[in-house]
């Protein structure tokens, strides 16, 4: 899925598309203040130039096709030779480097690393103002990311109230004591541990003598999120009047489903 963002650099408005977790520059909108596409076209035919493109493919792209590249190495530095995004990327299969069509972006776009090698070649002094303004995009983006995890946090905090909510309205009987109360809230929590991880508190604690903290302190992103949302399930199963051997089945199996889905979510792993 691409995301498509701006900078403003000079003056210049640059769109950048984000695809696959990476980040990819207009060369298009960065010649703008500078000239016409020749410019591109000009920087494609320096030796340099592709070289530095067949090391960054070398590098990032296992399906490089290393023998075209030598190939049109080969060519740089006749006055015949013209080299073209579309005809580097249909040569050696590269992916650094494309040429896009579309109606709000289109044009020449080129990975973070590449479009800051062209910068260097356009304009020393426009190529710091991109990277400072590049910068700050992705520093936004991190505290956005920062914040969405605070809610995420935040929203445990709720789904834990609403939880022992249910737990007090449904499951603890009038007139019992306090130590009655919260031996029942305890063992809510470790319903919701053993259908998770297939350990009580009291067991992993002895399993992990040396650690400092309990679970929570010490779970993982993806085992944080599901136990949020197995606390609001349950409260829901309590509310339906499931017996609470029949809740950790159905607890467990979300846990395994949800466990797998975020191991192979992305998101999460741009967390990490």
């Amino acid at each position: 899925m691409e995301k498509n963002k701006t900078i403003l650099v000079k003056g210049a408005i640059i769109n950048i598309i984000s695809k696959d977790y990476e980040d990819y520059i207009s060369l298009t909108d960065m010649i703008n203040p500078f000239g016409d596409d020749t410019i591109i076209k000009n920087w494609l035919r320096n030796r340099n130039t592709v070289e530095f493109l067949g090391i960054w493919e070398q590098i990032n792209n296992p399906g490089f096709n290393s023998v075209e590249f030598d190939l049109i190495k080969k060519q740089t530095g006749l006055n015949s030779f013209v080299l073209s995004v579309k005809k580097w990327a249909a040569a050696t299969k590269a992916v650094g480097i494309f040429a896009k069509a579309g109606r709000y972006s289109s044009g020449t776009f080129a990975h973070r690393d590449i479009a800051s090698e062209f910068g260097s070649w356009l304009c020393p002094e426009f190529k710091l103002y991109l990277i400072k303004e590049f910068q700050r995009l992705k520093e936004e983006e991190n505290d956005r990311l920062k914040l969405d995890w605070n809610l995420q946090r935040t929203l445990a905090k709720v789904n834990y109230h609403i939880h022992t909510g249910a737990i007090k309205e449904h499951l603890i009987p009038k007139e019992l004591s306090k130590l009655q109360i919260s031996f029942v809230y305890a063992n809510e929590a470790d319903l919701l541990n053993v259908a998770l991880i297939n350990l009580t508190a009291k067991q992993w604690r002895e399993e992990n003598p040396g650690i400092k903290g309990n679970m929570e302190d010490m779970a993982t992103i993806e085992q944080l999120v599901v136990l949020s949302n197995l606390e609001s399930i349950n409260s829901v199963l309590i509310h339906e009047g499931k017996t609470q051997s029949e809740r950790l089945i159905r607890l467990n199996r979300i846990a395994i489903t949800q466990m797998k889905s975020l191991f192979n979510s992305k998101q999460i792993k741009k967390l990490k």
